[in-house]
């Protein structure tokens, strides 16, 4: 019998045998089918137990098989595992859009939702109507045949040029070369970015050192490298892909998809792209959004235009430099920080042993939320690296098993992320609870020495396991809202908020002790690497609001399609933020993959929008003491255990008692006075 389909708890990784997913996929997408024919065929009228519950209960065979198998394709892969992740994609691609483009379920949904006004359902049960007819909407389900058959095109059209507009930037970036072949001409270059300069140029039968647009060797030669010239070369290289007058010019590509992207959004019924995306993200609208980066602007720019100031005053003193252009910023940036702050990674590391770490979280969780872990080794494990654990309150009531999987091998992907296994919901009056999993890539411990992270390290860890506590702490009764399962730009609070119990004396003291000697860490080592981590922060922070204005004035406006020059619409986009001096041969848009190719189109905003959450919920914690019971209980019960139940917004005010002010991550980022 394949393991994958009978009952079983914990997925069973010993029994699982390759052979077994591909026809367990098939056979969950085939029962997931028959239990939406069941919805659809239902002579009774629609209901919202009938439809809305009973949609949201389908495909739990296959949402259990896929996670097992998914995880151990990011996890614990192999050829056999990838091929058959090609294979199986295009089944769970059909499916879902078989479901979308269901007409007979998508009537049902809509009768439900029409009745929402006279139901009388709770918070929860209207987010979870509303999310599923959104669902079917959002996707054309309401269009007319005409219309479905243009949003098909556009979607057919925005696909091919996002595609390539990526070639485009991959060609741009594979067709420079920088060969030097005297020496001299790298100094300042440390020796493992010059090694592997040599190793390039050799590995395509050169000789001397091969400088390329790849980040690896683009981002130490713009930081450390003596030689002006070379720089500004590279700078203007790197800054004009898809810009120039060859077959990779991205300029109308752009033009083309924030056109489709604005029609696509008019046929759905929203003003502009913008207006769509943004609809189901916590900041609801473009117009908020452009208020929040314009009140950041408004913060950091005096502080950049102070450091930048500054800078420029540096690169005097230090060459004779009378402007300071793009090519320079990276450059004597690095110089001013080493002369600033005078700390070694490496004097941190003993005192972050990866056992001492894990226990440092744990018992942060503990005082923070009651929880406690044990160590346990009666539950399957795909690898014999993997820690597991069963996590208990305080009245020794089960609240969820944690997997860890800490250290690099082969078959696992660089990173580190949060996951589950099964996700938290209530079914007949059970409380399912949840199984979820956090996996890192540390040092593995040596002969002679544990596993020593570096601080980076430990609040990469941190940050995962604020995910985990999301997800092991969901108390809600739908799987679909249960957990992480919430705005793209609300998901990062549980995880950004607890990396900064890293800083604070109360919680290293914990857990920052010698591996050898047993002394806890010197407070001023952190305090050195928090004084260094807001270094440049005005400067940074207009960078990042920067792309966001440009990201929001691309797809907020109206008729994208009368734009006639890309180079002159970035530069009016750019222009409240502008430090250096424009380069005419520079375009930022025409690389700007985030928005044209990736996922962020007016979404890029949600970087510094996650950020502001997370310090001023932590200036709460700060406010009544970092492990105060009060604010954390109110965290617990308005974030942690609500998912997606509620509107973020909502969710943020119930626990602070007011909307979020960008002034906590301001003082923090040092751009305003910490009194």
């Amino acid at each position: 019998m394949n393991p994958l389909l009978q009952d079983f708890n914990t997925p069973p990784f010993s029994q699982i045998k390759e052979e077994d997913y591909k026809p367990a996929i098939k056979k969950a997408i085939q029962i997931a089918k028959d239990e939406i024919d069941a919805i659809v065929k239902n002579v009774e009228a629609p209901t919202f137990e009938n439809t809305t519950v009973a949609l949201d209960n389908t495909g739990n065979t296959l949402d259990r098989v896929t996670a097992i198998f998914f995880n151990l394709n990011s996890a614990e892969t192999n050829e056999e595992i990838q091929k058959i992740a090609k294979d199986i994609s295009p089944w769970l691609s059909e499916f879902r859009n078989d479901m979308i483009l269901n007409e007979g379920l998508f009537t049902r949904v809509k009768a439900v939702y029409d009745q929402l006004s006279e139901l009388n359902l709770t918070p929860e049960q209207e987010i979870l109507l509303d999310k599923q007819y959104k669902s079917f909407a959002r996707n054309g389900a309401n269009l007319k045949e005409a219309d479905k058959a243009e949003l098909r095109k556009i979607d057919a059209e925005l696909a091919k040029l996002s595609l390539q507009f990526g070639e485009h930037v991959l060609a741009e970036t594979n067709a420079f070369e920088l060969l030097i072949t005297n020496e001299a001409k790298l100094a300042g270059l440390p020796e493992s970015a010059k090694e592997a300069a040599k190793e390039l140029a050799n590995s395509k039968g050169k000789e001397g050192w091969m400088i390329t647009l790849d980040y690896p060797s683009y981002i130490p030669f713009m930081t450390y490298a003596d030689t002006r010239e070379l720089r500004k070369e590279l700078a203007i290289a790197f800054g004009k892909k898809g810009f120039q007058q060859n077959d990779y010019n991205n300029e109308q590509i752009v033009k083309d998809i924030v056109t489709l992207r604005h029609k696509r959004a008019n046929l759905l019924g929203y003003k502009t792209h913008a207006h769509f995306v943004l609809e189901e993200r916590m900041a609801e609208t473009p117009e908020k959004v452009i208020t929040f980066l314009n009140e950041l602007l408004e913060k950091a720019k005096p502080a950049a235009q102070r450091e930048f100031t500054n800078l420029e005053a540096y690169a005097k003193k230090l060459d004779g430099i009378d402007q300071l252009q793009k090519w320079d910023g990276a450059y004597y940036a690095e110089k001013l920080k080493k002369e600033l702050f005078n700390l070694d990674q490496e004097l941190l590391k003993p005192y972050f042993k990866l056992e001492n770490v894990i226990d440092g979280v744990f018992t942060i969780a503990n005082k923070l939320y009651n929880l406690q872990f044990e160590e346990i080794d009666t539950i399957d494990k795909y690898h014999e690296d993997v820690k597991t654990y069963t996590v208990t309150d305080t009245n020794g009531d089960f609240v969820s098993y944690l997997y860890a999987d800490f250290h690099p091998r082969q078959g696992k992907r660089d990173g580190a992320w949060m996951t589950s296994y099964k996700s938290q919901y209530k079914s007949t009056g059970t409380n399912e609870r949840p199984q979820v999993s956090i996996v890192c890539n540390f040092t593995k411990p040596t002969k002679t020495k544990p596993s020593l992270l570096t601080f980076n390290e430990v609040t990469t860890l941190f940050h995962e396991f604020g995910h985990a506590l999301h997800g092991m702490l969901a108390n809600t009764t739908y799987k679909s809202l249960s957990g992480t399962s919430v705005s793209w730009d609300f998901v990062e609070l549980p995880s950004q908020v607890l990396e900064n119990w890293c800083y604070e004396k109360e919680a290293l003291e914990l857990f920052a002790k010698h591996y050898e000697t047993g002394e806890v860490i010197p407070m001023e080592y952190v305090e050195k690497i928090k004084e260094s981590a807001s270094f440049h922060e005005g400067m940074q922070t207009l960078r990042q609001v920067s792309f966001g204005l440009l990201d929001m004035s691309w797809h907020s406006g109206n008729a994208p399609e009368n734009i006639a020059s890309v180079k002159e619409f970035e530069m009016n986009a750019f222009a409240a933020t502008k430090l250096y001096p424009d380069v005419a041969e520079n375009c930022m848009s025409t690389s700007f993959s985030h928005i044209f190719q990736g996922g962020y189109s007016a979404g890029y905003y949600s970087y510094k929008w996650a950020e502001v959450l997370d310090a001023d919920a932590f200036e709460y914690f700060k406010e009544k003491g970092i492990f105060n019971k009060e604010v954390a209980n109110k965290f617990k019960d308005n974030v942690l255990s609500k998912g997606g139940t509620e509107e973020p917004m909502e969710l943020y005010k119930r626990f602070r008692g007011r909307a979020p002010k960008p002034d906590a991550l301001l003082k923090r980022a040092g751009l305003i006075d910490k009194n």
